[in-house]
């Protein structure tokens, strides 16, 4: 049977970055060395506790952390990025020896890019929009600098190639004055939550995505188009924003989110031997035997990095509990009643991880079912076969009043009982103070927040619909609060994260200086010892 042409051009860009990766005989690489290299690692790990992000976020994270730095400290270096790409080698993020050399102009060229714009966006804007856009900014230029250090071709390719297959299938419900989205945005929409679903790609990433549709020739752009982006940054910048957070943006992601699956399946086959691809697809038995094999993998690969997630969140949230209640819980309680309970404080550090290991251990993973109906799509997006498959859009509806405010009283109901009963528990059975009260309830939002996403990122490899009983809808009318306070409560401590906070501005400058330094006087003393010879 014959491989479609949208597989055969995923099959070529898998052949494409293999070549782009190959390291040339000769090539010279960026070095460090292996002793400030394990020091500036071993900083990485700590930091990743602190200020935990998903795994695949990791390094990107960390590229748009020490440029912001980078930046902030001197933007105007020569060598600037030869030491930004130093520095991402030694904290472990790429491994020694594996930049080419030549990449330090390509990387600058990238910088310089983002500096003349923020230099002629500065002069046409102020104040806070000022710094909102311009932080943007440099994130979007992280993306950048991570892509071309590490070559993403299979994944944008995929990205393509389900968008491409699933944009037809969906369809928008008519209103009676036309229809509610124009067909560029809905295909916008739909390229979105691809990337979301298939990568869990963030922000971001998918904002540079779109900036470079909308810019073609933004790898190499010319003055007008660096003279219009920095006059219009801000305005490109909500543009952005509006497309990421679209009111129906959510509806596409269930979709893709449901859709997904096959993609990356074919996808990991493809990565296993982009050669021989063609020939394992002549044989259905084969292509099915390798889609299994590659569902397997990934479904226990999958459990590994939610037992990963689970670990660090709770870590990240439990060494935040032992500094608040060293610096906070214990001082005011001493205060208040001249001794201290460690009953509370014993609960508060064993509920949270144990609340966090039942969210992790129920969660649903795979079922015989859903393996056979992924093998069944591999093999026809394999072969180009047509899909009776279509999904439809339906337009917001406007809530109605009387209804809507029966609906929020519900909902501020659900949050009355929920925290009220867990607060007069506490208080009343297990002798809590106020203070301790509120700061287990807070703990407790937040790890129910971090366990509920694992396990819709548990979910991800599912692509049935999931039946919810009515206990399972009981139980999130009394669970619901806690999620949504844990939501809200995260996005606090990302903006006001004190110890990442410290961390930056106190720590990693200095730290990274002594690096730098410890790493030239080890160069001076190998220098020095070869001229003995």
């Amino acid at each position: 049977m014959e491989i479609s042409p949208r597989v055969q051009w995923l099959i070529q860009e898998h052949r494409s970055r293999q070549q782009l990766t190959t390291k040339k005989e000769g090539e010279l690489t960026i070095s460090v060395d292996e002793v400030t290299a394990r020091v500036a690692s071993f900083y990485e790990k700590i930091r990743g506790v602190v200020d935990w992000k998903e795994e695949h976020l990791l390094r990107k994270t960390a590229i748009e952390r020490i440029l912001k730095r980078r930046i902030f400290v001197g933007r105007k270096q020569e060598d600037f990025a030869d030491r930004f790409l130093q520095e991402l080698v030694r904290g472990g993020h790429f491994p020694n020896d594996s930049i080419p050399l030549e990449k330090v102009d390509e990387i600058q060229s990238i910088i310089d890019k983002y500096i003349a714009i923020s230099d002629i966006y500065s002069q046409h804007s102020k104040g806070e929009n000022l710094r909102k856009a311009e932080d943007w900014m440099w994130s979007i230029a992280a993306v950048e600098v991570e892509e071309a250090l590490s070559f993403p071709l299979r994944e944008r390719a995929l990205i393509e190639l389900m968008h491409q297959e699933l944009d037809p299938k969906i369809e928008l419900q008519e209103r009676k004055n036309g229809p509610f989205l124009l067909a560029e945005e809905k295909s916008i929409q739909v390229y979105v939550a691809v990337q979301k679903a298939l990568f869990k790609l963030d922000p971001a990433t998918i904002g540079f995505h779109i900036i470079e549709k909308l810019y073609p020739d933004w790898k190499q752009p010319a003055p007008e188009t660096l003279s219009h982006l920095g006059e219009n940054l801000e305005l490109i910048f909500h543009q952005i924003q509006k497309t990421l957070f679209h009111p129906y943006g959510e509806k596409f992601y269930k979709i893709a989110e449901k859709y997904d699956t096959p993609y990356l399946i074919l996808n990991d086959i493809i990565a296993e031997d982009h050669e021989q691809f063609a020939n394992l697809a002549k044989n259905p038995e084969h292509l099915e035997s390798a889609a299994r094999s590659a569902y397997e993998r990934r479904h226990n690969s999958l459990g590994r990095k939610i037992g990963r997630a689970a670990f660090y969140s709770t870590l990240s949230v439990f060494i935040s509990k032992i500094a608040v209640a060293l610096l906070i819980e214990i001082p005011i309680e001493r205060a208040m009643s001249g001794t201290v309970d460690y009953i509370p404080l014993g609960i508060n550090m064993l509920i949270p991880p144990t609340l966090m290991f039942l969210l992790v251990r129920t969660a649903q993973t795979s079922s015989d079912e859903n393996l056979e109906r992924v093998v069944m799509e591999v093999m026809r997006i394999t072969h180009g076969t047509e899909s009776n498959a279509s999904y439809t859009i339906t337009p917001l509806k406007k809530k109605r009043s009387g209804l809507n405010i029966m609906v929020e009283g519900l909902y501020l109901l659900s949050f009355l009982v929920s925290f009220g009963a867990i607060a007069f528990a506490l208080l009343f059975y297990l002798k809590f103070n106020i203070f301790s009260t509120l700061i287990f309830l807070m703990f407790v939002s937040l790890i129910s927040f971090a366990g509920t996403k694992i396990r819709q990122r548990a979910r991800e490899l599912l692509i049935l619909s999931e039946h919810q009983g009515f206990f399972i809808g009981l139980l999130d009318f009394f669970a619901l609060p806690f999620i949504q306070a844990g939501k809200w409560l995260s996005g606090q401590i990302v903006r006001y994260n004190i110890f990442v906070l410290i961390m930056n501005f106190l720590i990693e400058i200095p730290f990274q200086v002594f690096v730098e330094f410890l790493e030239q006087w080890r160069k001076f003393l190998k220098e020095k010892r070869e001229e003995i010879h």
